[in-house]
């Protein structure tokens, strides 16, 4: 089973048990991270998109480290000016390791007693249709 997730202006694709280098995220190390964007789902049997995300699948995982990427290094140049510049950048990551992919169908499976008993206390409501009435305009004439 593997899920892609949508984190840091970014799309993952993880699965349980990966371990991901994420955008430095506000949470201290050995916590536990839930992610509710989940664009798309996939076990063996099928495949769930969602739009744009799939409703009741969250993707937890825990924080292992922080930590600096490899050094970048950016240089300014301009020819016969002498004017030359070097910067470097270290970009911050944060690595999480994927522990568990909940999907919706679990949620319900957990419960079947809770389940049952929303069933029928849908059933035995009335369903009752509410309209709204759409105010007309007219256009003035010039």
């Amino acid at each position: 089973m593997y899920a892609i997730i949508e984190s840091c202006g970014r799309q993952y694709k993880v699965a349980e048990g990966d371990v991901i280098f994420f955008e430095k995220l506000d949470a201290e190390e050995g916590k536990k991270v839930t992610f509710d964007n989940v664009v798309l789902v996939s076990d063996d049997k099928k495949v769930e998109v969602g739009t744009p995300y799939v409703k009741g699948v969250k993707v937890e995982g825990k924080v292992v480290s922080h930590g600096k990427g490899k050094k970048v290094l950016v240089y300014k140049y301009k020819a016969k000016k002498n004017y030359r510049r070097t910067q470097g950048h270290r970009q911050p990551y944060t690595k999480v390791e994927i522990t568990k992919i909940k999907t919706a169908s679990e949620k319900t499976e957990s419960k079947p007693e809770a389940t049952e008993k929303e069933a029928k206390a849908t059933s035995a409501k009335p369903a009752t249709k509410t309209t709204t009435k759409k105010a007309e305009t007219t256009k003035k004439q010039a």
